[in-house]
């Protein structure tokens, strides 16, 4: 089946962010007085909402968490959301996706104004149709409820031509809650097996895969 409604995640997706929530993370663990940084840690902190990450893999405390989410923020904000690279070969498969008429929406758990800013930075804005973000509190943030906002405010039916695009298990699952399609990516954050447990419809290894089965 054509997918015809198209919902794309933005980190570890459409770009690669790796370098600049790296370094938004060590400035607000910095602030914080912890040290605990790893590659290890920083590939498990993409993703989830801020809020979990902080509480989850830090043991943070309601208080420590918001004061944590703030100066990771604070750098972000200036810098970090620059500190970013769209994966070759994106803008042009949402050109075409665009040109063929699909309908192309991106939901992340990122701060709303963040991806819009970054979404208009890399020109990908003129090919989505719409953006569903979380707000600051980190209230609502899962990915089935920012899915499940996005399709109510654009009025899209659940059904298997609408699709969930991701590199983490938490765009599957968001995308099952939901009942509609799912493609894991496996050239982001999620491991392989994260990925192949949460069950998705396809999985692809690149963007060129993707853009054969989106397009095919």
């Amino acid at each position: 089946m054509p997918f015809t409604h198209i919902l794309f995640d933005l980190d570890g997706t459409l770009t690669n962010p790796r370098l600049g929530i790296g370094n938004s993370l060590k400035y607000a663990l910095r602030q914080m007085q912890i040290d605990g940084f790893s590659d290890e840690i920083l590939e498990r902190f993409v993703g989830p909402p801020l809020q979990e990450g902080f509480k989850k893999l830090f043991g943070m405390n309601e208080r420590n968490t918001n004061l944590a989410v703030e100066h990771f923020r604070t750098y972000f904000g200036e810098k970090g959301l620059y500190e970013n690279i769209p994966y070759s070969g994106i803008l042009e498969l949402l050109e075409e996706l665009h040109l063929s008429g699909k309908r192309v929406y991106v939901v992340t758990s990122k701060l709303e104004k963040y991806a819009k800013l970054i979404i208009r930075h890399f020109e990908f804005d003129r090919y989505i149709d719409d953006l569903q973000g979380a707000e600051a509190t980190g209230k609502h943030s899962g990915k089935g409820h920012l899915i499940a906002a996005l399709m109510e405010r654009n009025r899209i039916l659940p059904s298997a031509s609408v699709v969930m695009i991701g590199d983490t298990h938490y765009d599957l699952i968001g995308a099952k809650e939901n009942d509609i399609s799912c493609i894991a990516v496996g050239y982001g954050f999620g491991t392989d097996e994260s990925l192949s447990a949460a069950n998705p419809d396809f999985l692809v290894g690149s963007v060129d895969e993707l853009a054969e089965l989106l397009l095919g």
